[in-house]
């Protein structure tokens, strides 16, 4: 794989770790103004860029086990990095989302 290909995917990595990670805060936002559903469809919104991110992390991956490629640039660790990252936050946004919900259904009985 040539140096400018896996450049590229690096690029499209953070893009799509960079929307998941807004679309995970976005839903922490809504929940906290009590819109659930909306806080849903943001996380599906950051599921579907995992997704698009995770394909290109597996085509790099399937790349290096055929021994196509064996260069490991900055710019991949650093999209590596925006991945895992992303992926912290929507984990951290889905406990956050819940606690809201719990804490907006004690605050409407009491």
């Amino acid at each position: 794989m040539k140096t400018e290909t896996i450049q590229e995917l690096s690029f499209m990595i953070i893009l799509h770790a960079g929307n998941a990670r807004s679309s995970a805060f976005e839903a922490i936002v809504a929940a906290k103004r009590g819109e659930a559903d909306e806080a849903a469809a943001k996380l599906k919104e950051a599921d579907a860029a995992f997704l698009d991110a995770h394909k290109l992390q597996t085509e790099l991956l399937q790349e290096e086990a055929r021994g196509t490629t064996s260069d490991m640039s900055v710019l991949l660790v650093h999209a590596q990095d925006h991945l895992m990252t992303a992926m912290t936050v929507k984990e951290l946004a889905v406990e956050m989302i819940d606690m809201i919900t719990r804490l907006n259904r004690l605050e409407e009985t009491t």
